[in-house]
């Protein structure tokens, strides 16, 4: 099988459970760091599914590799080749294939309960299951492309997923493991304290305060939504 090749955008945003899975799962991949100024590639064709991890900076900011990025995620897409983004990586999703991408009326940072919607999509994506904790950091928010049916709702954030077929994008995250919940909160405290009034926004007590229960219940469905996503992978 060819490589899911992996964008990261900040070090400490790597691809965390969800390079797990692939290893457990054998399914070879790439990580391509962005924030180290590796090379993009010139065409996706050569990957057999593209995801994108999240990062501290917009879609609209003038970083030069924004542009080739989205390109890339065109490719992928008019290729049948599935995307998978997670929170920066669902926005540029969104602004590739048509959406928009603007502030969110609320910050959400830490941990937060996110419903899936009745459509049928969502069950095949999420299950049953009629809510679960999901781990938040963002600012911003996307608006689902055209074509696109909305996944997940939370109530502080209107759109938390979205799918195409078989390409998702989640704007909540579900790669976490109990480190990287650890090292954003190291790296983030300033951005956590200057956002405490936010009542999307939790203090670091809080978000670590049952963080290997909660990390373990979010791996179960992260194991779900991964396994879903695979079935898409291009031979």
């Amino acid at each position: 099988m060819k490589p899911v090749i992996i964008f990261r955008h900040a070090a400490v945003e790597g691809p965390g459970f969800l390079a797990q899975f692939l290893d457990a799962h054998q399914i070879p991949w790439q990580l391509l760091k962005i924030d180290q100024g590796e090379n993009l590639p010139t065409s996706i064709a050569d990957y057999s599914g593209v995801v994108l991890m999240g990062g501290p900076m917009s879609v609209h900011d003038d970083l030069p590799w924004i542009a080739p990025v989205l390109g890339l995620i065109r490719e992928a897409y008019a290729l049948d080749i599935p995307l998978l983004g997670h929170c920066l990586g669902g926005q540029l999703i969104s602004q590739a294939l048509g959406g928009q991408v603007t502030l969110n009326p609320i910050k959400e940072i830490g941990w937060g309960e996110v419903s899936p919607t009745a459509a049928p999509e969502a069950k095949a994506w999420f299950g049953d299951q009629a809510h679960f904790l999901a781990f938040h950091w963002h600012g911003e928010t996307f608006a689902p492309p055209p074509s696109a049916t909305p996944l997940l709702v939370s109530p502080y954030c209107e759109n938390q997923a979205y799918a195409i077929g078989k390409h998702l994008a989640l704007q909540c995250h579900i790669e976490m493991t109990e480190q990287m919940v650890l090292d954003w909160c190291r790296v983030g405290a300033d951005e956590i304290q200057a956002a405490a009034a936010s009542p999307g926004v939790q203090q670091v007590a809080d978000i670590t305060a049952a963080l290997s229960a909660n990390v373990a219940v979010l791996q179960k469905t992260a194991e779900r939504v991964y396994t879903q996503w695979i079935r898409g992978l291009k031979a």
